[in-house]
Order: C-alpha cells, then sequence, then structure tokens
C-alpha cells in the first residue's frame, strides 16, 4: 500500500534546524525523522513511499540517492576503471522511494492533490513527516475498511506541554506542573484514505486541514481511530531534544521494528 509522506514545510517553529534542512531531515540520533517515520510503516509491511517536497527537496533527494554510500562502509576502486563496493546489507533494501516536488509553497491538500496521478489503489496511507507514534498501522486499516469512509485520521492526547491551572475566582485551586496528557483529541496524522479524497482538494492553496476535512465531516465521510499510545510531534527544538533522548535510551517508544 502507498505511504504518503508530508516532506515540503517549511518548519518555522524549528528554526534553529530547518535554516539549512527542512524538517523531515532533521536528525532524531543518527538519522533524520522522516527515515524513523518510514521504518515505522515498513514494520507492518508498507514499503512503498511518496514523498511531498517542497522546502530544501533537494536535500531529501540527495539523502536517498546516496542511501547506500552514506549508510555503508565503502571499498573505492580508483584508476581509469573506478568501483564501488558496499561492504552492508540493510533492512531498508526492498523499499521504493518516489521523490515529487509538489512546489515550496503549496499546501497540504495542494500536495496531496499533485502525488494522486502515482497512487493507482483505491486506499493509500498519508502522514506528516514530523510524527512519531507506537502505532498499529494495519489496525488503523482494519478501522478504515470497517467503516468504510474516504477518511480515516489517527485521533491522539497530545502531551501537556504547560502546567495545569485550576481556579475559583482569582483563587489557584489546583497545579498541575505538567500533565502527562491533554483531555480532548487532537489530529495526529497516521490517516488511511480512499482516492475520492480527489474530490475534496483543489489547487496549490488547499490546506487539507480546513475546507477538505471540514467538508469530510459535514459529509460524514471521516472517521478516528483513536490512539492511547505513545505520540510526539516535533514542532520544537526541545522536542527534538526529548526525541533524540528516547532514541538515544535504547527505549524509544516508536521503535517497533
Amino acid at each position: 500500500m502507498k505511504v504518503v509522506i508530508f516532506c515540503g514545510g517549511l518548519g518555522t517553529r524549528l528554526r534553529e534546524e530547518t535554516e539549512f534542512r527542512p524538517k523531515p531531515m532533521v536528525p532524531i540520533g543518527e538519522r533524520p525523522i522522516v527515515w524513523h517515520i518510514m521504518k515505522i510503516y515498513a514494520y507492518y509491511g508498507h514499503k512503498d513511499f511518496i514523498l511531498c517536497l517542497g522546502y530544501k527537496g533537494e536535500i531529501i533527494k540527495d539523502f536517498f540517492r546516496n542511501y547506500h554510500w552514506n549508510t555503508s562502509d565503502v571499498t573505492l576502486r580508483l584508476g581509469s576503471r573506478p568501483r564501488i563496493r558496499y561492504h552492508n546489507k540493510h533492512d531498508e533494501e526492498d523499499w521504493s522511494v518516489t521523490l515529487v516536488d509538489t512546489g515550496e509553497a503549496t499546501l497540504t491538500g495542494g500536495r496531496l492533490k499533485r502525488v494522486l496521478p502515482y497512487i493507482k489503489d483505491d486506499t493509500f496511507l498519508v502522514t506528516y513527516g514530523d510524527g512519531l507514534a507506537d502505532i498499529d498501522i494495519n489496525a488503523s486499516i482494519a478501522f478504515h475498511r470497517k467503516h468504510k469512509k474516504i477518511m480515516t485520521l489517527t485521533a491522539v492526547h497530545p502531551v501537556g506541554r504547560f502546567g495545569d491551572l485550576e481556579l475559583s475566582g482569582s483563587l489557584v485551586t489546583a497545579f498541575s506542573e505538567k500533565s502527562e496528557k491533554q483531555k480532548g483529541y487532537i489530529n495526529g496524522g497516521f490517516f488511511v484514505m480512499n482516492r475520492r479524497i480527489g474530490e475534496y482538494l483543489t489547487g496549490d492553496e488547499c490546506a487539507l486541514e480546513q475546507e477538505p476535512m471540514n467538508r469530510l465531516v459535514r459529509d460524514r465521510q471521516m472517521v478516528a481511530y483513536t490512539h492511547h499510545g505513545f505520540w510526539q510531534c516535533m514542532d520544537t527544538y526541545r522536542e527534538q531534544q526529548l526525541l533524540t533522548r528516547l532514541w538515544k535510551s535504547g527505549k524509544a517508544p516508536w521503535k517497533v521494528w
């Protein structure tokens, strides 16, 4: 099943890193976050990827074009008949990666519309290039097929970023420095979609999260697969450091492979 990953945004809230590279290429440990996302999908058998490129997309192209070179020990034979020998094998050798320039300023709906010609199956997967989770991808697909709607999104409880206050007038009656989870659900990405989503997409200025999703709600064509496990986006430098610490600890919750 095709896996579409949005990789073209500017990542302005992570300017410490994204001034020099696109957000999906910001490293978590020794690999960019997009690699971690792809590893999650590959674990569940989905290894046919379409990356929607935009801002600094050439860096993502270079990474995958030189993947063996960057991840292997090599022996070079120099001279008039040069040769390169790669000494390592890796689990990504059966991946297919289609890299599509979807425009630097294009919004998510426009990016998705631009890559639909590369998708022939009725059902496909979509996610953002900056979020990690220990979600059971195949369970979300089964949920989508059961409900037979155009879109299934993954609903998550984000980790609270700020302290929670309970007030009675101006009197603080309870304080929690950092709540583990917010009470409400948010869109955590990790979508399952039907090709009919194309009927809801317009041009490059179409943001998937605005009119298309609102129309899907009105048409009763969107359902939510609720995920109660680990989920974390990488919007800020602090969140990038959190994910890096989890990875280096050897206990990264999203490492299902």
